[in-house]
């Protein structure tokens, strides 16, 4: 059996789509999964054992550029790509007009939601079968159930994302205990407020813990830069690749973040995480595992200082390591 994973985006998205690898390859030990993913998470589906093969498409960076000749050679190497192998089932855990015409390019029976389960209803037009999966649950279970549907097993496996961190340079790394402050995010309207953050940051210095500040482009930096000030110790991690923002993750002893998909790999790493809410609510995307996990606040509902370090305290409890 050949199975070809279609979800390219976004980061939290891709993470939430990791147990569906576990449950495939325990249902079906001997299957080939490859994944289709947006070229900018690759990384995230290669730290998944079980996956075969996978396909990056660059439709973000492709959609900017189409002028160019460059990009349409790109694409037809692509769709070579994907069609060179015949798959047994191709199945398409996005449920949008996007993913569903990449999916269309691979070679297989094409599975997806049903119109009235799709993000996009109109993706259903291009599944050779679909299937009706409630919204009121979480991504990750409405993911897992959209595979057991499709490959008809029942949805009783344990929760498993599957992945550990990689091996890489991590020289940099403080040997002591840390806790990792993911402060940036997609959106400036899901940010927590500076303040806030150089709070929280001193009184986990007061607890033995060091934080660490990971950022991308250079205003995420900047951000990163004047909490960090405010707290002695604090370290601004240099650039990092994903793989190695995976590794920092797993060596902290706890990972506080607001809603980016930084949260969703500590909690797919079981990295004891608390989740920050500001602009969105968290009830069907939020931080989700097996491990420490806690989503707080909400959408007009940012969560207090005080609420946060209620739950640090919790965390530091039970995983005092």
């Amino acid at each position: 059996m050949r199975i070809l994973l279609v979800k390219t985006s976004s980061l939290g998205d891709v993470i939430h789509n990791l147990p569906v690898v576990s449950d495939l390859h325990l249902r079906f030990p001997d299957a080939q999964i490859d994944w289709c993913v947006e070229e900018s998470f690759a990384d995230i589906p290669r730290l998944h054992p079980a996956v075969d093969q996978v396909i990056p498409v660059a439709t973000r960076r492709w959609r900017r550029s189409l002028g160019r000749m460059s990009t349409w050679r790109e694409m037809d190497d692509f769709r070579r790509r994907i069609g060179a192998r015949e798959y047994t089932a191709v199945l398409d855990t996005q449920g949008l007009l996007k993913s569903a015409l990449i999916a269309r390019q691979a070679n297989g029976v094409h599975w997806g939601y049903a119109a009235e389960a799709a993000r996009e209803a109109i993706a259903a037009r291009f599944y050779d079968a679909t299937f009706v999966i409630p919204w009121n649950v979480h991504a990750v279970q409405r993911n897992r159930w959209l595979a057991a549907a499709a490959f008809d097993y029942p949805v009783d496996l344990p929760l498993d994302y599957g992945i550990s961190a990689p091996a890489v340079d991590s020289t940099w790394i403080p040997e002591q205990r840390l806790a990792v402050l993911l402060t940036a995010t997609s959106r400036d309207e899901k940010l927590w407020d500076d303040d806030r953050w150089s709070a929280v940051a001193r009184a986990l210095r007061e607890r033995g813990l060091r934080p660490i500040l990971p950022s991308g482009n250079a205003l995420e930096r900047a951000r990163a830069e004047r909490i960090a000030n405010e707290i002695a110790d604090a370290v601004v991690a240099p650039p990092l690749t994903l793989p190695q923002v995976a590794d920092l993750i797993a060596r902290a002893s706890l990972a506080i973040g607001v809603d980016t998909g930084l949260a969703h790999l500590a909690a797919a790493l079981r990295v004891p995480v608390i989740a920050l809410y500001v602009a969105t609510e968290p009830a069907l995307t939020g931080v989700c595992g097996t491990g420490f996990v806690r989503n707080l606040g909400g959408a007009g509902a940012p969560p207090s200082v005080d609420a946060v370090l209620r739950v640090v305290e919790q965390a530091l409890l039970r995983c005092p390591a």
